[in-house]
């Protein structure tokens, strides 16, 4: 191999001399939307259910977010750093834990203290924006990360987008925005006869590197683990990393992505899940195996090619791509609805607005309204079928667009309307600078009566 240099996470000559995994955790919470009636539209603008939003939460954090994130935590002080692990928190999911269980961003920040955990970015919502418009994908983004900022003190340098949705185009955009680096799906529609074990990068932007999730090695844990009909059960930590260590030499990047809920929610505590994550580093030790983060693979490897990803994808069903969002007449009739008002709810800048059009952009609500088959098992909470979500989802969203248009006309176009608001936010500025210098000259003032009555009483 070229190069001299080594590092201690095994690293020579720009690439990786030994195995390394990539372990990464999806953190993201559903806001729940109530029943909401045709004749609500125009008199009721709260459209959440606070009861459900703050019971699931609570659940999901007992159950799983703290006890596995205590375990991780542990995995880490046990091995001296050499235990690495990434996350990425959606902000609306960030909002849920602030209200209903803020213990868990505590728990973040102890882990972060560590400097053996990465925060990515993604989109702010969970949501399809980057399916739609890419100025609304762009601010998504750079909201998610100012939260993440202000709580881990770093800016994220790596994105994932929402269910590791993918494209050339969207890859090109996400390199436009500075990010050195993205998740998506290893889909073996995508990569042929490529492994997913090595970097590239986008083929229209060579220097966005691509991190591919390994499917197999993903799902075993997070899909399979507890499952006594499937041949690899039980699974033990150290057949696991046995079948990472005879992987191809050459094959040194192992992506293993997951949601956090996979540890204790889709796989329950009882099936000891948690002992089988905790003794994933010794086993990977005695192989010689390595943690990485994110950030370190694409600074430290290099692309060995591009790839080509022309259709979008995700990591959701066998198809791997956004069917299950957008496969059918009602979806898509939603989705067009939603971000008919993007530019505008993106110039206006109401907080209220705002904050509604994050949790309606939320991807769950165009899941619930799937009519695949493949999604028998789906739970779509207080929907009883496809067409229940859509009517739902459509008698608020045509509420959210009257309170939108009643903010700013629909004669008004965006053009119109973004140099409206421009001219009323620097008048607004011009006022601030001009209190400002009022507030001086009166100080100014005060401090020359105050030497002149001084020198009165001499």
């Amino acid at each position: 191999m070229p190069g001299k240099g080594r590092s201690r996470n095994g690293i020579k000559g720009g690439r990786f001399i030994m195995k390394t995994i990539c372990l990464y955790f999806e953190i993201h919470q559903i806001i729940h939307l109530k029943r909401y009636r045709f004749f609500d539209i125009g008199t009721d603008h709260y459209y959440y259910d606070d009861f459900e939003n703050e019971r699931s939460i609570s659940d999901i954090a007992a159950r799983s977010y703290m006890p596995a994130l205590d375990v991780l935590l542990q995995m880490i002080k046990e091995n001296n750093g050499a235990f690495k692990v990434a996350f990425s928190l959606s902000g609306v999911g960030m909002e849920q834990l602030e209200m209903h269980a803020p213990q868990v961003l505590e728990k973040l920040q102890e882990l972060n203290a560590t400097g053996c955990v990465e925060f990515l970015a993604e989109p702010y919502s969970h949501g399809l924006s980057s399916l739609a418009n890419e100025e609304c994908f762009a601010a998504d983004v750079r909201k998610q990360c100012e939260k993440v900022e202000e709580y881990f003190g770093k800016k994220p340098t790596v994105l994932r987008n929402s269910s590791l949705i993918y494209s050339d185009d969207i890859g090109a955009q996400v390199a436009a925005m500075g990010f050195k680096g993205m998740l998506t799906e290893g889909a073996k529609h995508v990569l042929g006869w490529k492994s997913p074990h090595y970097v590239y990068h986008c083929n229209l932007a060579p220097n966005l590197k691509l991190l591919l999730r390994d499917v197999d090695l993903s799902d075993d844990i997070s899909l399979r683990f507890n499952n006594p009909d499937w041949d690899g059960y039980p699974l033990f930590a150290d057949t696991y990393i046995d079948r990472i260590a005879s992987l191809p030499e050459e094959e040194q990047i192992i992506n293993i992505f997951m949601e956090l809920s996979a540890l204790g929610i889709a796989q329950p505590l009882s099936s000891n899940i948690l002992d089988f994550i905790q003794a994933l580093p010794a086993c990977a030790k005695a192989k010689g195996i390595s943690f990485s983060t994110p950030t370190e693979i694409c600074k430290m490897t290099k692309s060995v090619d591009s790839v080509t990803v022309p259709d979008t994808l995700s990591w959701v069903d066998e198809e791997r791509d956004v069917s299950c969002w957008l496969g059918n007449a009602m979806q898509r009739e939603a989705f067009n609805k939603l971000y008919s008002v993007a530019d505008r709810v993106r110039i206006a800048k109401d907080p209220r607005i705002s904050q509604d059009w994050d949790y309606l952009q939320a991807s769950n609500n165009f899941r619930f309204m799937t009519t695949k088959p493949s999604n028998v098992g789906l739970d779509r909470g207080i929907y009883s079928n496809p067409f229940d979500a859509f009517t739902n989802y459509m008698n608020i969203l045509g509420d959210f667009i009257n309170r939108v248009n009643s903010l700013y006309p629909e004669e008004i176009d965006n053009e119109e309307l973004n140099s409206l608001l421009t001219t009323i936010r620097n008048q607004g500025e011009e006022i601030e600078m001009k209190d400002k210098e009022i507030s001086r000259l009166k100080t100014k003032i005060e401090k020359m009566e105050a030497a002149e009555t001084k020198k009165t009483k001499k």
